[in-house]
C-alpha cells in the first residue's frame, strides 16, 4: 500500500530550529528537540536539511540572512548624518535582542560562544568565526571611510571605536538574554556614542 509522505513548510522548520539553537546552542540541542520544535521526523530533517551540522549551518545563515544583514544596511544610509546612521544601527539591534516576541540576545554571540568547547564541528565553527569577527571589519571600515568619521578624525582610531561600538553590543546581547529590558539598556548606547566623539 502507497504511503503519502507529510509535507511541510521547509522555511517555517528552518526558522524553528534557528531559535532551538538560539535557546540551547548547538551541543545542548538534541535531535529530538529540533525535529519536536520543527514538527518533523527524523527522516524528513535528513532529507530536507541533511545532518545536525547542516541543519545549524543552515539556521545560522537563515539568523544571518534575516537579522545581521538588514539591520547592518541601516549602517549604509548615507543621506543621514553618521551619528544618527550609527544610533538608528544600534537601536535596531537592541530592539531585535530584547524582542518579547523572540528569543532575547545575539544568536551569533550564543552559539559562538560554545566555540572554545570544541563541541562544535569544524565547519560550523568556521562559519560562526567568519561571520562574527572582533570587530567586525564594517564597523572598522565605516570610521576609517566616512567622510564625516574622517572630517571628525574618528578615522584615527578606527578599530578602538568599532571595538567600543561590538563591546556594547555584545553586552547588551547579554543582558538581554538575562532579561533586562530595552528601556534599561538604551542610555548605553547613547553613553558610548558620545563617547567616540559622535555628540
Amino acid at each position: 500500500m502507497a504511503t503519502t509522505r507529510r509535507q511541510f513548510d521547509k522555511d517555517v522548520a528552518l526558522d524553528a530550529a534557528m531559535k532551538v539553537f538560539w535557546r540551547k546552542g548547538y551541543a545542548s540541542a538534541s535531535l529530538a528537540d529540533l525535529t519536536k520544535t520543527m514538527g518533523i521526523n527524523k527522516p524528513s530533517m535528513y532529507s530536507a536539511f541533511g545532518n545536525k551540522e547542516a541543519l545549524f549551518i543552515k539556521a545560522t545563515q537563515l539568523y544571518i540572512d534575516t537579522i545581521i544583514e538588514p539591520t547592518g544596511q541601516l549602517l549604509s544610509l548615507k543621506e543621514l548624518p553618521l551619528k544618527e546612521r550609527l544610533r538608528n544601527y544600534m537601536m535596531r539591534a537592541l530592539e531585535l535582542q530584547c524582542d518579547p516576541n523572540n528569543m532575547k540576545g545575539c544568536y551569533l554571540a550564543f552559539c559562538r560562544s560554545e566555540v572554545s568547547t570544541g563541541e562544535i564541528p569544524a565547519q560550523a565553527e568556521n562559519m560562526l568565526k567568519e561571520f562574527d569577527v572582533i570587530p567586525p571589519p564594517a564597523y572598522i571600515n565605516l570610521f576609517k571611510d566616512d567622510p564625516e568619521s574622517i572630517e571628525l578624525g574618528l578615522d584615527k582610531k578606527a578599530y578602538e571605536n568599532a571595538m567600543a561600538i561590538f563591546t556594547i553590543l555584545k553586552g547588551t546581547a547579554s543582558m538581554a538574554r538575562s532579561g533586562v529590558d530595552k528601556a534599561n539598556l538604551e542610555f548605553c548606547i547613547d553613553s558610548v556614542i558620545a563617547g567616540i566623539g559622535l555628540k
